[in-house]
């Protein structure tokens, strides 16, 4: 498996003199929270706080910092009309010049969000796999383009996913961690079936979907009951994905419904299960 990601190791050495600007407090209805956090060099931005005229007077005041060489004072910002924001809010920021240290931190922190995004397998590197690994590589997800094929994946240039060559493609649903999502969309319905089937078994997953009509459908259900005789699996099963009254078959409007549709199931299944072990504590 090969890796092609946002990283922000990247950006900290092209732009070594680059301010760290968090969110400290976040009153009342605020663009983010006290999560957020951004990089600004000199010429670039790694990440955002969000909130338009707030982020560009924070980018001000970090550059500023940089080219006086002078350290940069907190802010605390109302979000009313003043700085033209109707939020309501009340923002506090903070202002870190970039030290070896500090760059460690946010390497670990970053790397830590990585591991912890929710894992989307996408089977099928043809042109709706190629189209829907786009539409989610800005989300904070983790997307697998997994293909039979080396020069359907070599051909896919989408940044921020990774790709999977594998002659079985239903081992990697088994290897797959807890949560993840599953999407088919092969050339062969016969290996859509196969791993659709492997990953309606899990019932950790948080979203299986497969591309199809409603004859395809049909037929899927027919094969679980006489392969793996298993019909109660199908209640599991979006398919099609993306389905909306639209009812638009061109790869990116499939592509872009479907995604919405994959990043929702795939954010509320891990809320879900962080609500439980915060119960169980």
């Amino acid at each position: 498996m090969s890796a092609v990601r946002e990283d922000i190791r990247d950006f900290l050495r092209r732009e070594p003199a680059a301010i760290l600007v968090e969110v400290t407090g976040a009153a009342g209805s605020t663009p983010r929270d006290t999560d957020a956090w951004m990089l600004v060099s000199e010429r670039a931005i790694f990440s955002t706080i969000g909130g338009g005229q707030l982020e560009y007077m924070a980018i001000d005041q970090a550059r500023r910092a940089i080219r006086s060489g002078l350290s940069a004072e907190p802010m605390t910002v109302p979000l009313g009309p003043e700085i033209g924001q109707c939020c309501g809010g009340r923002v506090g920021l903070s202002f870190t010049a970039m030290h070896p240290a500090l760059a460690d931190d946010l390497i670990a922190r970053s790397d830590r969000d990585m591991a912890e995004r929710p894992h989307v397998y996408v089977f099928g590197a043809g042109h709706v796999g190629d189209a829907l690994v786009m539409a989610l590589s800005l989300a904070p997800l983790r997307v697998v383009l997994v293909d039979t094929r080396e020069e359907e994946l070599t051909a896919c240039t989408v940044p921020r996913i990774e790709t999977c060559l594998t002659a079985m493609p239903e081992a990697v649903v088994r290897a797959a961690p807890e949560g993840s999502s599953f999407v088919i969309l092969t050339h062969d319905h016969a290996l859509d079936f196969l791993i659709a089937a492997e990953a309606l078994k899990r019932a950790d997953a948080a979203y299986v979907g497969m591309i199809g009509s409603k004859t395809k459908r049909a037929t899927f259900r027919n094969w679980l009951t006489r392969e793996i005789g298993r019909a109660d699996l199908f209640d599991r099963l979006v398919c099609p994905i993306g389905a909306t009254a639209l009812k638009d078959k061109r790869p990116p409007v499939i592509a872009t419904l479907a995604a919405a549709e994959i990043m929702t199931a795939a954010l509320m299944w891990r809320a879900q299960t962080q609500e439980a072990v915060r119960g169980r504590g």
